[in-house]
């Protein structure tokens, strides 16, 4: 088997102006798919299961000479299939609405304060890495960050500001890398991080919400 570049979910310039048809067609077709294609070179060879979800919450499994490299491609595998998808052109993702508002509001206390916690996260990010609206075992929501292409499901090789025992799965992520917003912002990390909250599909993220709580 082989893992596969999926399709984009709208055209590269469907998320204008927030994020440009350039960078989304270079963010797409080359960046992901240069994971896509590192990481079907990691894994020849190795029984590995069909799901890269599944495959980067068990790292252990893998020998570890080809580890670091699934955990990079492996990782920016999963994280890019997951940001494309709570993406939406402007106006049409709708917002929070009942178990995951309700979800946020006793966590955050708003809307509005849930933004400001991730945009934090997301602006103080050092260097290369994501921001992430989790769902913890507990079932309760979190924010936090991660480095490179590092995801929370890797648990003790995520890296995850939530501590060395994170077992959060993502429900929204934000790539803060600068080939994803590089060409439009420039070093303008937060106006970036401001324009992705006009793009959220919030149905998405309904919808992992529910699946991650199980």
């Amino acid at each position: 088997m082989a893992f596969t570049l999926p399709d984009l979910p709208y055209a590269f310039d469907a998320l204008e102006p927030n994020i440009d048809a350039k960078t989304m067609e270079i963010h797409h077709d080359k960046h992901h798919a240069g994971y896509v294609n590192n990481l079907n070179a990691a894994v020849e060879g190795l029984d590995v299961p069909e799901c890269v979800c599944e495959l980067i919450s068990n790292l252990d499994n893998i020998p570890e000479d080809k580890r670091t490299a699934v955990i990079n491609n492996a990782g920016g595998h999963a994280n890019h299939s997951l940001f494309w998808k709570i993406l939406a052109p402007a106006g049409t993702g709708g917002a929070p609405e009942g178990a995951l508002a309700d979800a946020i509001n006793n966590k955050f206390g708003s809307l509005d304060a849930f933004k400001d916690t991730f945009s934090k996260a997301a602006a103080t990010r050092f260097g290369s890495g994501w921001a992430w609206l989790c769902v913890c075992s507990n079932g309760e929501l979190c924010v936090c960050s991660t480095p490179n292409q590092n995801n929370p499901r890797m648990g003790k090789y995520s890296n995850c500001t939530c501590g060395s025992d994170c077992t959060c799965t993502p429900i929204l992520g934000l790539d803060v890398w600068e080939h994803a917003y590089y060409l439009n912002y420039q070093n303008r990390r937060p106006d970036y991080i401001k324009a992705f909250f006009e793009i959220v599909n919030w149905k998405q993220v309904a919808e992992n919400f529910e699946k991650a709580k199980g």
